[in-house]
């Protein structure tokens, strides 16, 4: 049983680490360089951030379950593996809960963010909540492969 509930935390994991990496540099980047306008592609990137967001804190849940019914432990939280994962669900939850709604809000406000003038201070409101968006996933994702290196280390320390 051990063998599954760590398999289900490495699978967790890169599923996760999969899912962003792969929304951040191939589908965002792929969706404002092929479809017709930036609103639309915008669209289209929101409704994939919001699916990796719900995987991502259920693939997070499910690392911390399998990790305290593998080690029957709650000292097993306490690992800088498990520490991390821990940072990755508050900074996709803060992305998806804080940040993301403001930014739907102001793309409801401009009606096009394509269309509207660049000097508008809800098109800067707008850049810099994109920013703070960019910098969580980036986050996320550093706090991922940290956590794989030490769940990796931890697999190892045990042969």
């Amino acid at each position: 049983m051990q063998n599954l509930f760590r398999t289900i935390e490495f699978l967790g994991l890169s599923l996760w680490l999969g899912s962003d990496v792969f929304l951040s540099f191939v589908v965002a980047p792929g969706a404002f360089r092929i479809l017709a306008s930036r609103d639309q592609a915008g669209a289209m990137v929101g409704f994939g951030l919001w699916w990796m967001h719900m995987i991502g804190v259920i693939c997070g849940i499910a690392i911390l379950i399998a990790r305290l019914l593998r080690t029957r432990t709650f000292a097993s939280l306490a690992t800088q593996a498990a520490l991390l994962v821990v940072l990755m669900i508050l900074l996709t939850v803060v992305s998806q809960h804080a940040v993301s709604p403001k930014m739907a809000s102001l793309r409801v406000q401009m009606g096009s963010i394509q269309a509207t003038a660049a000097d508008s201070p809800l098109l800067a409101e707008f850049g810099r909540l994109h920013r703070i968006s960019a910098s969580l996933e980036g986050a996320v994702i550093l706090a991922g492969f940290a956590a794989l290196f030490f769940m990796v280390r931890e697999a190892a320390s045990l042969r």
